[in-house]
C-alpha cells in the first residue's frame, strides 16, 4: 500500500515539474522570439525582483499584471507596473494628480519609508496587478531567462520525454514477455 501511494506521488510530482518547466519554456522562448515581455492572453508574468511591496508579495514571487488598455485610468491604492529608465516597477498609488489633462500618479513601495521621487504617467503604465501570486516561481523565471537556464529549458523536457519513452518502451517489452509465458 505504501509503495503503491509513493508511486502515485512521485508520478504526480514528476508530472507538475514536467508541466512546470514546459510552462517555463513556453514564457521564456516566446518572449525571446517575440522580442518582448512574455504576454499571455492579455496578461504578463513578472518575477519580483526587491522587497519593496513585502508582504503583498515576497522577493522571488511572480506577479500576474492585467496590460492596461488605451484609456485605462486608475485609482489612488491600485497596485500598477509602470517603466522607468528601462526597468519594470510594480509600487501602489498614493495620489493621482491631473497635469495637462493627463492623469499623473504617485507611487510608493508598501515595504519603502517614503513615496518614490517621481511621478507616473499614463504612458508609462504597463498594467494593473491582478492579485495572483506564485512565491518563489520568480528565481526561476529570472535564471530561465539567462543563456544557460534557456539552453536547459531546451533540453530538460527532451532529456524527460526519451527517459519516459525509455520506461513506456520497457514496460511493454515487459508485460509482452510476460504475455508469452503466461
Amino acid at each position: 500500500m505504501t509503495k503503491k501511494l509513493l508511486k502515485v506521488v512521485s508520478r504526480i510530482a514528476g508530472s507538475m515539474f514536467l508541466v512546470i518547466v514546459c510552462l517555463l519554456a513556453f514564457v521564456v522562448l516566446s518572449s525571446r522570439i517575440s522580442g518582448g515581455e512574455p504576454t499571455i492572453l492579455g496578461y504578463q508574468v513578472k518575477a519580483v525582483l526587491s522587497g519593496s511591496m513585502e508582504p503583498v508579495f515576497q522577493t522571488g514571487s511572480i506577479v500576474a499584471i492585467e496590460i492596461k488598455e488605451k484609456q485605462s485610468s486608475y485609482k489612488k491604492g491600485d497596485v500598477i507596473t509602470f517603466r522607468m529608465d528601462g526597468k519594470s516597477i510594480t509600487h501602489r498609488i498614493i495620489d493621482v494628480e491631473i497635469q495637462n489633462g493627463q492623469a499623473v500618479y504617485k507611487t510608493k513601495g508598501d515595504n519603502n519609508d517614503g513615496p518614490d521621487h517621481w511621478t507616473v504617467t499614463g504612458q508609462n503604465v504597463v498594467g494593473k496587478y491582478t492579485g495572483i501570486t506564485i512565491p518563489y516561481v520568480g528565481y526561476a523565471l529570472k535564471y530561465a531567462g539567462s543563456k544557460l537556464g534557456s539552453a536547459l529549458l531546451l533540453f530538460i523536457p527532451g532529456l524527460l520525454f526519451m527517459i519516459s519513452a525509455f520506461y513506456s518502451i520497457s514496460g511493454a517489452k515487459k508485460e509482452l514477455e510476460a504475455a508469452k509465458m503466461g
